[in-house]
């Protein structure tokens, strides 16, 4: 009798993998929508300014640990390919956007970042958990998801990267 207990209330349980969506978000192999970028220091452009070459999005927050591991990764991968074959952008999901300009200070983040204001990017591009990492076409297709911290400029990394955007890295 517990056997079935258990197994019946299993199979009622979600699975740890299957996360809630969230509102307006765009699913891999949909095109990206068009969104306001607000730049730390004022500055504005729009998201589909960034077509016409393979973009990394990583959507992360001062105060998350794992947000704050990545970045030096994601600096160093900016460094080396940035602009060249692809781009990056970091999208923070941060209150206070006093406290995100400090870390990206304080981490000697280069790469271009914006503050999402009204939760429009988060929504859209599916970060209920963070960090949230996307690779883009030049187009805007959402090719990859990437939950979770990595070591961006790792070989296991770059073989993923290269892999969606079809280029030797």
């Amino acid at each position: 009798m517990r056997a079935i207990f258990l197994l019946l209330f299993c199979l009622s349980v979600p699975s740890v993998g299957a996360l809630a969506k969230t509102p307006g978000e765009v699913e891999v192999g949909a095109y990206l929508r068009d969104a306001p970028l607000y730049g730390f220091a004022g500055d504005y452009r729009k998201l589909s300014d960034l077509r016409g070459q393979p973009l990394i999005i990583n959507v992360w927050a001062s105060w998350c640990g794992p947000c704050r591991a990545e970045m030096g990764s994601l600096e160093r991968l900016a460094r080396r390919y940035n602009g060249k074959q692809f781009n990056i952008i970091g999208i923070s999901t941060d209150d206070d956007a006093r406290a995100a300009a400090a870390f990206l200070a304080s981490a000697g983040v280069s790469f271009d970042n914006y503050l999402d204001r009204k939760l429009q990017l988060e929504h859209m591009l599916g970060a209920n958990t963070i960090p949230l990492t996307l690779l883009v076409d030049a187009n805007g297709r959402v090719l990859q998801k990437v939950r979770g911290s990595r070591q961006w400029d790792g070989p296991e990394a770059l073989a993923l990267i290269g892999k969606a955007f079809g280029k030797k890295l």
